[in-house]
This record gives structure tokens, C-alpha cells and sequence, in this order.
């Protein structure tokens, strides 16, 4: 029989230590990362007997305007050891977000398992949202094999810019010191200025830093005769590991720096001993229309997926973000203020 109980942080993130795909989006960490920009965390679990978590959550809280509540968010969960745990984890899942005063819940289940049936959204009283939080579209790349298989699965283009940025005395080195991280938003922000989208502010990438490397994260960087040409962040938890943000200068382009970069943090992952490297955030849209449009296209994440398609992965896309309504009023007054926000 399971008992409902109140994890720590460090609960929670040893139970998911024993979950090969567990998400970095359902660490502790994440959530200290999301604290400073208006987001508050908690969790719920179920114990066997032997005072073992065997299911639970983490849910973020975000503050609605006007004083109308919350919006509370689960990412890339729940997880179950068992299926006859679910009914009472969505019970505790549905008392804590209405204790953290939920106008609704949203949901964003993440990838499915290959071969696994989707979860029935309806029993548990979801139904579709006009708005995610996460990219819903993906590359996934089997790293589990030999650099060789990996390399042949990739264009030859990709392959080719690879082996030039690995030429030309280019450097690419783990940042350990948290001065280096400047380096890295400052990229940052040119990226996003030359991409036209948006970056999150330089203390966002340092907290980061601070939060997850050297044990959840690296951030390696390319140098050039001292100069900072790209850079990733990637992110690892069980056998998963997250390109989740990266940047490039705009000086010496030639030198290819950001595929030797990415080819980089492939290569730490595999040391990691993880088996799926998640490109995360294409356009969303079919495969068809993707190929069919990624040259002539270079808004919103159209200008990265040219880059992305190329590293011989298998586009993905998660079930979408799902929304539990508590208070109905409040939730029309978030569906129009989507729609509004969208029209403009």
C-alpha cells in the first residue's frame, strides 16, 4: 500500500538517480533554476512500505496576473514504477496543485516511450492546451553506437564541417571557472540578435552553470587564437542528454566552431554513458514540411533546424501540453489572452 508523502530535493533527486529516463526538467535543479524568474517548485510521492518512493512529481507554480492564482505546470512527467500506482499519484498531484492555488494544471508528458500507448488524457480530466511550454518537436540522435555509425548517418555536410572544425589549431575546452560563462551570454546574445529569437538574460545561463556543471552539465567552448567562437551548454540525466542551449560569434565562421562544439558535447555525453542525445526544438510541423521549407525559412526555430537536420537524427514529437482546469473562469480568461497574444 503507498503512502503520500512530501519529498526533499535530495528525495527526490535519488529517486530519479534508479529512472534511466527520468528528465533533466524534473531535477531539483531545474526547479532552483526556474525559481529567480517566477517559478516556485514542490513535489509529491507515493512510499511503499519500506519507506522507498516508487512514484511522484515535481510541479512548478507560476503566479497568474491580477491575483487570480496559479498556473501549475508538471514537465516530462509523472513517473510510476507500477501502473496500479496512477490513480493515487494523480489524486496527490491534483491536491498539491490545487494547495499551491491552481487555477489549472498544465501537463507536457514529453516523448513517449517507443511502442508505449499514450496515457488517456481524458480519465484524468485533461484536454488539449493552446499553448506549450516546451519545443513539442525534436531530433533525437542514437548515440549509443560507434562514432563511426554516428558520423555516417549525418549529411555530408554536416560530416564535413565537422572534420574542419577540427583543423585550423580551433580549441574546444569544458569551461570550469564560472568568469568564463561571460563568454558564453555574451554569445548568447549575438546569436539571438543575428537568429531573431529569444535568449534568456546572462544570469540565467550563470545560474545554470552554477547549478548543474560539472555533475549534470558541461559547457564547452571554441577557441581560436583566444578568441570565443561557440559554445553549448548540454544537459545529461540517466541515459538522455539535452542540447539545450548553444551560440556562436560571428567572427572567423569559416572555421565551422559550432560543429565542432556540438560534435564536442556528443562526445562528453557518450562518456556519460548516455544513449539519446535530444537536439531539442525544431519547428513543429511534419517531416514533409520541414524539408520541404528549411531553405527558404529562417524564423522562429527554422534558422536552427537547418543546422540540426543535418546530424542524422530521427525527428520526434512529444504528446503535446494538456491542461486539467480547476476554475473555470480564470482558465476562459487564459485561453482568450492566448489567443490574443497569438493574433498579435
Amino acid at each position: 500500500m503507498a503512502i503520500s508523502h512530501t519529498p526533499t530535493p535530495a528525495e527526490w533527486d535519488q529517486f530519479l538517480q534508479t529512472l534511466p529516463h527520468a528528465h533533466i526538467l524534473q531535477t531539483s535543479a531545474w526547479a532552483g533554476l526556474k525559481r529567480p524568474y517566477g517559478w516556485e517548485a514542490a513535489r509529491t510521492a507515493l512510499k511503499d512500505e519500506d519507506g522507498q518512493i516508487v512514484a511522484g512529481a515535481q510541479i512548478l507554480f507560476r503566479r497568474l496576473p491580477l491575483r487570480l492564482g496559479t498556473m501549475a505546470y508538471l514537465a516530462m512527467g509523472p513517473y510510476f514504477t507500477h501502473h496500479e500506482q496512477r490513480e493515487s499519484l494523480w489524486a496527490a498531484i491534483d491536491a498539491l496543485a490545487k494547495k499551491g492555488g491552481a487555477a489549472f494544471l498544465k501537463w507536457e508528458p514529453g516523448i513517449p516511450e517507443r511502442g508505449a500507448a499514450p496515457p488517456d488524457f481524458a480519465r484524468y480530466g485533461f484536454r488539449p492546451s493552446p499553448q506549450t511550454v516546451q519545443p513539442p518537436r525534436t531530433i533525437l540522435i542514437n548515440i549509443a553506437e560507434a562514432d563511426d555509425a554516428i558520423l555516417v548517418r549525418m549529411n555530408q555536410g554536416t560530416r564535413r564541417k565537422i572534420r574542419q572544425s577540427q583543423k585550423n589549431d580551433l580549441i574546444y575546452n569544458e569551461v570550469t571557472e564560472r568568469d568564463d560563462v561571460k563568454r558564453f551570454t555574451d554569445m548568447m546574445q549575438t546569436t539571438g540578435e543575428r537568429n531573431e529569437f529569444g535568449v534568456h538574460e546572462p544570469g540565467y545561463y550563470q545560474l545554470a552553470f552554477d547549478l548543474f556543471v560539472p555533475q549534470q552539465a558541461a559547457l564547452i567552448l571554441a577557441e581560436h587564437e583566444g578568441d570565443a567562437l561557440a559554445g553549448v551548454m548540454v544537459f545529461a540525466h540517466g541515459d538522455t542528454a539535452w542540447y539545450l542551449y548553444g551560440a556562436s560569434s560571428n567572427v572567423k565562421r569559416n572555421l565551422m566552431a559550432a560543429y565542432g562544439a556540438q560534435w564536442a558535447a556528443i562526445q562528453w555525453a557518450k562518456r556519460r554513458g548516455c544513449a539519446m542525445y535530444d537536439m531539442w526544438g525544431i519547428p513543429d510541423e511534419d517531416e514533409s514540411v520541414l524539408e520541404a521549407e528549411f531553405e527558404s525559412r529562417d524564423d522562429g526555430l527554422w534558422g536552427v533546424y537547418g543546422f540540426k537536420r543535418g546530424w542524422g537524427g530521427e525527428v520526434a514529437r512529444s504528446l503535446g501540453a494538456w491542461d486539467k482546469v480547476y476554475n473555470p473562469l480564470i482558465y476562459a480568461g487564459y485561453q482568450l489572452a492566448v489567443r490574443v497574444r497569438g493574433e498579435s
